[in-house]
């Protein structure tokens, strides 16, 4: 079946939806589409061996589950099987009882399928559809033999494609995030070519790998990982593993697991953080598209929890992102489940958006945990993917490739691949899907198989020559960094502080606006009259230390701190007057102006006192020392600033983009003003035809 053939069988499964109108909202069709595409789908597989099945079973009867199931399974050549003598056809022959028959043939098959439904909660569509007068007319448009969903006819991938193309629309159809659910296929195969082409002993015989997806949506990468390690070895055996939080995908995902003759059981149901069903689990490979830019509030409690009691020998040790984005947590939640070396490592390929290459600062969660990361030499390769290629948003995405077991020639290093140009235009978009990676079939080029020799040539500076403005240029697409090449250490700079001073009636009055000076006032005494004298004195206490300040030479500019204290605490001495620590800081700052021509204030130790306005930071490359970069780029611009050396913290950033920037140079003039002297002319013209 060709992409074409099963979006015609997706068009009529979701035509039939028009039966729905009026009961049903646009945005409630795919509560019956979808169980009712599973079950046909079970209903044409199971077909073929139907009779079979209930002969046998007859012979069965009163035998134990132990005995009934092996037997079954062994005739169906599937891990399940239906007991009813009910099929599809055969229930439109009893038109009056057809919601109980369809509820009899449901409970008939195995305990597995029913699971499947329970999580469609199917049983309530049924209901509503029957009530409606509904039911039989979409089980009559489900019997149509457009909606041949056998074995011979579709295989197990493009039942996927079918699977994910109702989805995306019922996902539209309701403005859901589609994406949740299902990654494009062409992205699935080139993680997986990323992840396995360095694998060579997947060609050994009876190889057992076991694959894991802890955001396995609808399945998509377990299958596509699995079809690549049977097609290359066919007596190999991949293990596939996943679990995901939304019932729907669940469904379908164990649907596909039982259907292809893998193990359902290993399909689970439940949020990955906090229900790990797979927490003493350690897996060869893993793959994952978790959700951009959605938040994790609700699982913070637990994963701070975890964080507190259980450090690195837990998932979150290195840190946590912002609360609005959880990306990073997936990553750490897969790093948990890698094989130790000695037991052979593990492998990861994970996408995401931009924002795990760069947001955070230093010492922040990101940073630390791209730290951690890098630190450990488990990032190998970053692939800048083109954009529109998802079907629930446009923006730029990467797919990450971590590994505890580097080739040699890998150790230390990080690969970053652009393959932002490496894209078809599609005939027809899919929501904001309007690209596409060439896969080789159908007369398209192989841009996958370029982009995995890219990465498996390990060179810098591979090139291609793209068009830009009419010109041909060539640019770089594979660019190798050693690991410290991303680092940084954030260094505060320092420059002195710089006061004048006078006692001027302009700068007294902003006394008034001082905390300390203010809070004089205050009595925070519940006794009124407790209260009301001690606010009275405060504000006597508050013009006392006015009229003392008004006896310093208000037109003198003071341009050192000490000279002004020394002049105001000797007026305090002749009247007696002592000044508290906090009125002193009030005064200093209401009667104070930056000034660099002033003479720079110290501390009690004659150390310069920081200035926090002039504060700034510099963040140094890894491979610089401190004191170069200082003496270089610093010094000569600010010579009084110096380092904070208890503030150093140490970043990492990955610039994918900046790495890659080609510098475009702007049109010429000449070209420009032709250009503007067109429109002028269409302008004019299109005004003369609206005058006349």
């Amino acid at each position: 079946m060709t992409p074409e053939t099963h979006r015609e069988m997706v068009s009529f499964i979701w035509n039939i939806c028009n039966l729905l109108r009026g009961p049903y909202k646009r945005s409630e069709y795919r509560k019956v589409i979808l169980p009712m595409t599973v079950l046909r789908r079970f209903d044409c597989i199971l077909k073929p061996t139907k009779a079979k099945v209930l002969q046998e079973f007859d012979k069965l009867k009163g035998k134990s589950e132990n005995i009934i199931r092996p037997s079954l399974c062994a005739i169906t050549g599937r891990e399940f099987y239906n007991l009813s003598k009910l099929d599809f056809e055969r229930l439109l022959d009893d038109p009056n009882h057809i919601a109980q028959n369809l509820n009899s043939y449901i409970n008939g098959f195995s305990n597995n399928v029913r699971q499947i439904m329970e999580r469609f909660n199917f049983g309530q569509e049924i209901l509503k559809m029957a009530e409606k007068n509904l039911l039989y007319e979409v089980v009559r448009a489900f019997c149509s033999p457009k909606v041949n969903l056998s074995a011979d006819k579709i295989d197990n991938m493009q039942m996927g494609y079918i699977f994910e193309e109702l989805i995306r629309i019922g996902a539209e159809q309701s403005n859901e995030e589609a994406g949740h659910h299902f990654t494009p296929r062409e992205i699935i195969k080139l993680m997986v070519n990323l992840l396995l082409s360095p694998e060579e002993d997947l060609a050994k015989s009876h190889i057992v790998k076991k694959i894991y997806d802890p955001a396995c949506g609808t399945g998509g990468m377990l299958s596509t990982s699995d079809e690549y390690i049977r097609d290359l070895n066919s007596q190999s055996n991949p293990i596939l593993y996943g679990q995901d939080l939304n019932d729907e995908a669940y469904a379908i995902c164990k649907s596909d697991m039982l259907i292809k003759g893998a193990n359902a059981e290993n399909i689970k149901l439940g949020d990955s953080f906090t229900n790990d069903e797979f927490a003493r689990e350690q897996f060869d490979y893993m793959l994952a598209n978790p959700p951009f830019g959605v938040e994790w509030k609700q699982q913070k409690n637990f994963i701070d929890r975890e964080q507190e009691v259980l450090g690195y020998e837990g998932r979150f040790g290195a840190g946590t992102p912002r609360i609005n984005d959880g990306a990073f947590l997936f990553l750490q939640h897969m790093i948990s489940k890698m094989q130790a070396v000695s037991q052979g490592g593990s492998r990861i390929a994970i996408v995401f958006n931009g924002s795990p290459l760069f947001t955070g600062d230093a010492g922040s969660g990101e940073s630390e945990i791209r730290r951690w990361i890098i630190e450990n030499d488990w990032l190998e390769a970053i692939v800048a993917l083109p954009e529109q290629l998802f079907y629930n948003t446009g923006i730029s995405t990467y797919i990450w490739i971590v590994t505890n077991r580097k080739e040699h020639r890998r150790k230390g290093k990080i690969q970053l691949i652009d393959a932002r140009d490496y894209y078809i235009p599609m005939k027809k978009s899919l929501g904001n899907k309007r690209r596409e990676i060439g896969d080789g079939t159908n007369s398209k080029p192989d841009q996958i198989s370029d982009i995995t020799r890219i990465y498996g040539d390990f060179i810098h500076a591979d090139t291609r020559t793209i068009k830009t403005n009419g010109t041909e240029k060539t640019i770089a697409v594979s660019k190798i960094f050693d690991n410290d090449d991303f680092g940084y250490y954030k260094v505060t700079v320092e420059r002195p502080l710089r006061l004048n001073f006078q006692a001027n009636e302009d700068r007294i009055a902003r006394l008034d606006d001082e905390t300390g000076f203010k809070n004089l006032a205050v009595s925070t005494k519940k006794n009124m009259e407790v209260k009301l004298k001690e606010e009275a004195e405060g504000r006597k206490r508050q013009e006392s230390i006015k009229q003392l300040l008004r006896k310093l030479d208000g037109a003198k500019l003071y341009k050192d701190r000490k000279l002004f204290l020394k002049d105001f605490q000797s007026i305090c001495k002749k009247e007696d007057f002592r000044i508290t620590a906090p009125e002193e800081k009030s005064i200093l700052s209401a009667l104070s102006e930056h000034d660099e021509t002033a003479e720079i204030c110290t501390d009690r130790k004659g150390n310069p006192e920081p200035d926090p306005e002039l504060r700034d930071t510099e963040n140094i490359p890894l491979k610089e020392r401190i004191e170069d970069y200082f003496e270089r780029e610093v010094k000569p611009y600010v010579p009084d600033a110096w380092i904070d050396d208890s503030k150093p913290k140490i970043g990492y950033e990955i610039p994918l983009t900046r790495n890659f920037y080609v510098y475009q140079p702007p049109r010429p003039l000449e070209a420009i003003e032709r250009d503007i002297q067109g429109l002028e002319k269409d302008i004019v013209r299109l005004l003369q035809e609206v005058s006349r």
